[in-house]
């Protein structure tokens, strides 16, 4: 594969419970030269990357002279457990690439993000922005730097918090009482998705078509795997939805489940 610059060979990694397993990664690929993690909160699972894995990550990076590119889109809201440290604040070797974005904490439209970068990368980058002949947005710059020294964009996280957290909470109720035999959980520690296990041997991609068919978005876990997966599962977003909406969702899902046990769709 490639990005129109650079070849590139892409090996997926296996991600469990902890994070990517930076083992098994350097086993797939010895001679890798950069890794490409989400390690607060992976996408679409939800999990984090353990503290553990995120310093065999570093080791690996510093040891083959790799870079790591750390994606933490979708950090901000932390609705449980102790936050563990960005890589970029625990590498010690210059080793990683952070970068962020304000699409999903204000909206996506502003399109702005920013990246963190080595010392030893900056010419390369400012580089390859001129080489797009991309220039960024100053106007929304500006406003956004406003935004932040005005002391709102603080305010504006600290609300959606708080309404973040009682729409995750409604879920979570709505789906353990209209569906808790059919559905098995995963609650993450970060974003503004659950996980939510099928039973064993019921196709997710049959599961979202239904409930797309009723007005309910429900991504299939197989559909987001290279790999075939022994268990199907759904990703539920609950951001942009108000509590009765969400409510609502979980009794038409639970119907859905219901009927596909029968083989009714």
């Amino acid at each position: 594969m490639g990005n129109g610059l650079v070849p590139l060979f892409l090996v997926s990694v296996p991600v469990h419970t902890d994070g990517m397993q930076v083992a098994q990664g350097r086993s797939l690929s010895a001679h890798a030269r950069l890794a490409y993690v989400t390690p607060s909160h992976q996408f679409p699972l939800g999990v984090s990357m353990s503290l553990e894995q995120r310093l065999a990550l570093l080791h690996w990076a510093q040891e083959a002279d790799a870079w790591i590119v750390e994606d933490d889109y979708d950090s901000e809201y932390r609705f449980g457990g102790r936050p563990v440290e960005a890589l970029q604040g625990l590498d010690q070797a210059n080793r990683v690439i952070y970068i962020g974005t304000f699409s999903k904490v204000l909206f996506p439209a502003i399109r702005l993000g920013y990246l963190v970068v080595p010392a030893a990368l900056m010419k390369l980058f400012t580089h390859a922005q001129r080489f797009q002949n991309i220039h960024p947005p100053i106007l929304e710059q500006m406003a956004l730097a406003d935004f932040f020294t005005q002391g709102h964009f603080v305010r504006h996280l600290r609300r959606t918090r708080v309404r973040y957290a009682a729409r995750l909470q409604a879920l979570l109720t709505a789906i353990r009482s209209e569906c808790d035999d059919l559905l098995e959980l995963h609650v993450p520690a970060a974003g503004l998705h659950v996980s939510g296990w099928l039973p064993p041997g019921t196709a997710d991609t049959e599961i979202e078509q239904c409930a797309a068919r009723h007005g309910i978005e429900a991504m299939a876990f197989s559909t987001m795997s290279k790999q075939p997966m022994p268990r199907g599962g759904l990703m539920l977003g609950f951001a942009a939805c108000s509590e009765q909406e969400i409510q609502a969702g979980a009794r038409i899902l639970a119907r859905v489940l219901r009927e596909s046990r029968r083989g009714v769709y």
